[in-house]
Protein backbone atom coordinates (compact mmCIF):
# COMPACT_ATOMS: atom_id res chain seq x y z
CA UNK A 1 0.00 0.00 0.00
CA UNK A 2 1.37 3.54 -0.73
CA UNK A 3 1.93 6.26 1.30
CA UNK A 4 0.42 9.36 -0.74
CA UNK A 5 1.25 12.33 -0.32
CA UNK A 6 2.94 12.16 3.15
CA UNK A 7 5.34 9.68 1.94
CA UNK A 8 6.05 6.21 3.28
CA UNK A 9 3.28 3.95 4.67
CA UNK A 10 2.86 3.98 8.30
CA UNK A 11 2.57 0.90 10.18
CA UNK A 12 0.13 0.90 13.80
CA UNK A 13 -1.35 -1.26 16.20
CA UNK A 14 -4.69 -0.74 17.56
CA UNK A 15 -5.40 -1.53 21.11
CA UNK A 16 -8.68 -1.20 22.68
CA UNK A 17 -11.30 -3.48 24.83
CA UNK A 18 -13.70 -2.79 22.76
CA UNK A 19 -14.28 -4.04 18.80
CA UNK A 20 -16.53 -1.60 17.61
CA UNK A 21 -13.38 1.29 18.92
CA UNK A 22 -10.48 -0.56 17.23
CA UNK A 23 -13.11 -1.41 13.88
CA UNK A 24 -13.86 2.84 13.62
CA UNK A 25 -10.42 3.55 14.34
CA UNK A 26 -8.86 1.43 11.89
CA UNK A 27 -11.05 2.31 8.78
CA UNK A 28 -10.02 6.42 9.70
CA UNK A 29 -6.53 4.68 9.27
CA UNK A 30 -6.62 2.80 6.30
CA UNK A 31 -8.76 5.55 4.61
CA UNK A 32 -6.08 7.70 4.63
CA UNK A 33 -2.80 4.98 3.35
CA UNK A 34 -2.24 4.07 7.07
CA UNK A 35 -1.48 0.35 7.45
CA UNK A 36 -2.94 -1.53 10.58
CA UNK A 37 -0.83 -4.42 11.34
CA UNK A 38 -2.69 -5.57 14.10
CA UNK A 39 -5.62 -5.30 16.57
CA UNK A 40 -5.11 -6.34 20.55
CA UNK A 41 -8.39 -6.57 23.06
CA UNK A 42 -6.03 -5.59 26.39
CA UNK A 43 -2.13 -4.96 27.25
CA UNK A 44 -0.71 -8.02 26.68
CA UNK A 45 -2.55 -8.95 23.23
CA UNK A 46 -0.53 -5.20 22.25
CA UNK A 47 2.84 -6.16 24.06
CA UNK A 48 2.62 -9.56 21.51
CA UNK A 49 1.55 -7.49 18.60
CA UNK A 50 4.31 -5.18 18.88
CA UNK A 51 6.91 -7.57 19.01
CA UNK A 52 5.24 -10.11 15.84
CA UNK A 53 4.38 -6.88 13.33
CA UNK A 54 6.75 -4.33 14.46
CA UNK A 55 4.31 -0.87 13.75
CA UNK A 56 5.57 2.42 13.41
CA UNK A 57 2.86 3.59 15.91
CA UNK A 58 0.47 2.18 18.85
CA UNK A 59 -2.99 3.54 19.47
CA UNK A 60 -3.45 2.56 23.64
CA UNK A 61 -6.40 2.52 25.38
CA UNK A 62 -5.71 2.77 29.52
CA UNK A 63 -8.53 0.23 30.64
CA UNK A 64 -7.96 -2.70 29.41
CA UNK A 65 -8.32 -6.03 30.78
CA UNK A 66 -5.30 -8.23 31.89
CA UNK A 67 -2.77 -5.78 31.07
CA UNK A 68 -3.86 -1.76 30.69
CA UNK A 69 -2.22 0.39 28.42
CA UNK A 70 0.45 2.13 30.66
CA UNK A 71 1.86 -0.83 31.72
CA UNK A 72 1.38 -2.33 28.31
CA UNK A 73 3.69 0.68 27.14
CA UNK A 74 6.05 0.53 30.22
CA UNK A 75 6.85 -3.21 28.43
CA UNK A 76 6.92 -1.68 24.79
CA UNK A 77 8.68 1.79 25.47
CA UNK A 78 10.59 0.48 28.71
CA UNK A 79 11.37 -2.89 28.80
CA UNK A 80 13.28 -3.39 25.26
CA UNK A 81 10.63 -5.51 24.15
CA UNK A 82 11.89 -7.08 20.31
CA UNK A 83 9.93 -5.27 17.75
CA UNK A 84 9.43 -1.95 19.95
CA UNK A 85 12.46 -0.09 19.09
CA UNK A 86 11.46 2.99 17.34
CA UNK A 87 7.31 2.19 17.93
CA UNK A 88 5.99 5.20 19.13
CA UNK A 89 2.59 5.23 21.42
CA UNK A 90 -0.33 7.56 21.37
CA UNK A 91 -3.18 6.88 24.81
CA UNK A 92 -6.52 6.99 23.69
CA UNK A 93 -9.03 7.45 26.90
CA UNK A 94 -12.52 8.78 27.36
CA UNK A 95 -11.00 9.86 30.60
CA UNK A 96 -9.66 12.68 31.05
CA UNK A 97 -7.63 12.54 33.97
CA UNK A 98 -4.63 14.18 35.43
CA UNK A 99 -3.04 10.99 36.91
CA UNK A 100 -3.94 9.21 33.61
CA UNK A 101 -2.04 12.17 31.84
CA UNK A 102 1.30 11.86 34.09
CA UNK A 103 1.49 7.56 34.30
CA UNK A 104 0.57 8.06 30.61
CA UNK A 105 3.86 10.34 29.64
CA UNK A 106 6.54 8.95 32.25
CA UNK A 107 5.97 5.63 31.04
CA UNK A 108 7.43 7.01 27.78
CA UNK A 109 3.76 7.87 25.32
CA UNK A 110 4.29 10.46 22.81
CA UNK A 111 0.97 11.63 23.28
CA UNK A 112 -2.41 11.30 24.53
CA UNK A 113 -5.77 12.07 22.91
CA UNK A 114 -9.17 11.51 24.09
CA UNK A 115 -11.44 9.12 22.11
CA UNK A 116 -13.83 11.95 20.88
CA UNK A 117 -10.68 13.18 18.57
CA UNK A 118 -11.95 13.96 15.24
CA UNK A 119 -10.70 11.31 11.89
CA UNK A 120 -8.57 14.65 10.70
CA UNK A 121 -6.84 15.02 14.44
CA UNK A 122 -6.10 11.05 14.89
CA UNK A 123 -4.38 10.83 11.35
CA UNK A 124 -2.21 14.02 12.24
CA UNK A 125 -1.77 13.21 15.35
CA UNK A 126 -0.02 9.06 14.06
CA UNK A 127 1.79 11.14 11.33
CA UNK A 128 3.02 13.73 13.70
CA UNK A 129 4.52 11.41 16.63
CA UNK A 130 5.70 8.72 13.74
CA UNK A 131 8.07 11.69 12.65
CA UNK A 132 9.55 11.70 15.65
CA UNK A 133 7.70 14.58 16.97
CA UNK A 134 5.51 14.27 20.37
CA UNK A 135 1.14 15.25 20.89
CA UNK A 136 1.75 17.18 23.99
CA UNK A 137 -1.33 19.95 23.34
CA UNK A 138 -0.95 23.01 25.82
CA UNK A 139 -3.96 22.31 28.05
CA UNK A 140 -2.31 18.46 28.86
CA UNK A 141 0.82 20.87 29.71
CA UNK A 142 -0.95 23.04 32.14
CA UNK A 143 -2.69 20.06 33.87
CA UNK A 144 0.75 18.23 33.87
CA UNK A 145 2.62 21.76 35.51
CA UNK A 146 -0.77 21.74 37.85
CA UNK A 147 0.51 18.12 39.01
CA UNK A 148 3.95 18.73 39.69
CA UNK A 149 3.43 22.24 41.88
CA UNK A 150 2.40 19.55 44.03
CA UNK A 151 4.07 16.59 43.87
CA UNK A 152 6.76 15.92 46.23
CA UNK A 153 7.53 12.30 45.18
CA UNK A 154 10.95 11.32 43.65
CA UNK A 155 11.63 11.43 39.83
CA UNK A 156 10.74 8.83 37.31
CA UNK A 157 13.05 6.01 36.59
CA UNK A 158 14.82 6.13 33.87
CA UNK A 159 15.11 10.03 33.30
CA UNK A 160 18.12 11.66 33.92
CA UNK A 161 18.72 15.16 35.74
CA UNK A 162 21.95 16.17 34.74
CA UNK A 163 21.43 19.34 32.27
CA UNK A 164 24.99 20.82 32.92
CA UNK A 165 26.21 18.99 28.82
CA UNK A 166 23.87 21.39 27.79
CA UNK A 167 24.67 25.02 26.28
CA UNK A 168 23.10 28.24 27.37
CA UNK A 169 20.59 28.70 24.34
CA UNK A 170 19.64 24.45 24.69
CA UNK A 171 18.53 25.53 28.27
CA UNK A 172 16.18 28.37 27.38
CA UNK A 173 15.21 26.39 24.40
CA UNK A 174 14.27 23.47 27.22
CA UNK A 175 13.14 25.75 29.36
CA UNK A 176 10.45 27.37 26.40
CA UNK A 177 9.68 23.79 25.09
CA UNK A 178 8.39 22.58 28.18
CA UNK A 179 5.65 25.27 28.13
CA UNK A 180 4.20 23.16 25.47
CA UNK A 181 5.31 25.37 22.43
CA UNK A 182 5.66 23.89 19.20
CA UNK A 183 8.70 24.38 17.32
CA UNK A 184 7.21 27.27 14.84
CA UNK A 185 6.17 28.85 17.83
CA UNK A 186 9.76 28.32 19.76
CA UNK A 187 11.32 29.77 16.60
CA UNK A 188 9.08 32.89 16.88
CA UNK A 189 9.75 33.44 20.29
CA UNK A 190 13.55 32.99 19.98
CA UNK A 191 13.97 34.97 16.38
CA UNK A 192 15.32 31.82 14.76
CA UNK A 193 14.69 29.42 12.04
CA UNK A 194 12.49 26.55 12.18
CA UNK A 195 15.47 24.56 11.19
CA UNK A 196 17.47 25.67 14.08
CA UNK A 197 15.33 25.37 16.10
CA UNK A 198 14.99 21.34 15.48
CA UNK A 199 18.49 21.16 15.99
CA UNK A 200 18.61 22.49 18.91
CA UNK A 201 15.49 20.34 20.22
CA UNK A 202 16.97 17.53 18.75
CA UNK A 203 21.09 18.13 20.33
CA UNK A 204 18.55 18.15 24.02
CA UNK A 205 17.27 14.99 23.15
CA UNK A 206 20.32 13.64 22.47
CA UNK A 207 22.43 14.51 25.49
CA UNK A 208 19.65 14.25 27.53
CA UNK A 209 19.28 10.74 26.15
CA UNK A 210 15.15 11.37 25.89
CA UNK A 211 13.07 9.77 23.76
CA UNK A 212 11.15 12.59 22.30
CA UNK A 213 9.83 16.22 23.27
CA UNK A 214 7.10 15.32 26.15
CA UNK A 215 9.73 12.94 28.25
CA UNK A 216 11.62 16.74 27.66
CA UNK A 217 8.68 18.24 29.39
CA UNK A 218 8.66 15.65 32.12
CA UNK A 219 12.57 16.34 33.26
CA UNK A 220 12.50 20.36 32.85
CA UNK A 221 9.59 19.86 35.60
CA UNK A 222 11.38 16.90 37.69
CA UNK A 223 14.73 18.02 37.69
CA UNK A 224 13.74 21.46 38.85
CA UNK A 225 14.87 23.49 36.01
CA UNK A 226 12.03 25.30 35.65
CA UNK A 227 9.26 26.22 38.66
CA UNK A 228 5.69 24.74 38.11
CA UNK A 229 4.37 27.64 40.16
CA UNK A 230 6.22 29.97 37.46
CA UNK A 231 6.67 28.47 34.10
CA UNK A 232 8.49 30.62 31.23
CA UNK A 233 6.70 33.29 29.80
CA UNK A 234 4.73 34.08 33.35
CA UNK A 235 5.95 37.16 35.91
Amino acid sequence: MGGGVNGPALRAVIADDQALVRTGFGMILAADGIEVTAEAADGAEAVDAVRRTRPDVVLMDIRMPRMDGIEATRHILGSGVQGGEGTRVIILTTYDLDHYVYAALTAGASGFLLKDVTPEHLVAAVRLVRSGDALLAPTITRRLIERFAHRQESPPNGLHHDLSGLTPRELEVLRLLATGLSNAELADRLFLSPTTVKTHVGRILSKLDLRDRVQAVVLAYESGLISPQHPPGTN
